[in-house]
């Protein structure tokens, strides 16, 4: 079955740096696009950064363009996210899922944000 397994998350300062890593299986993951996501407590999940199938097409929003870098190695079936520069309204729980999405979500990982 499709899992995806979140990694990477934890405590960082205001200006630092955390890099996150999705481990999938079950499917194919070259052929998919993927997606991370992410949702801070009272919040709606929010779509953070796409990448097509071979990783050279990448979207951000807004809010991490500049900041955060999504890349993805297909051998591995593994995405990651870089993020840089982070911001406290950055905490949040990290998800990842393929493009069009499984009904099967991940745990997610943690992101705190604090001094």
């Amino acid at each position: 079955q499709v899992q995806f397994v979140e990694s990477g998350g934890g405590l960082a300062q205001p200006g630092g740096s955390l890099r996150l890593s999705c481990v999938a299986s079950g499917f194919i993951f070259g052929a998919f696009g993927m997606r991370w996501y992410r949702q801070a407590p009272g919040k709606e999940r929010e779509l953070v950064a796409t990448i097509d199938s071979t990783g050279y097409r990448r979207t951000y929003a807004d809010s991490v363009k500049g900041r955060f870098s999504v890349s993805r190695v297909n051998a591995k079936s593994t995405m990651y996210l870089q993020m840089n520069s982070l911001k406290p309204e950055d905490a949040a729980v990290y998800y990842c899922n393929r493009q069009p999405a499984s009904g099967s979500w991940g745990q997610g990982t943690q992101v705190t944000v604090s001094p």
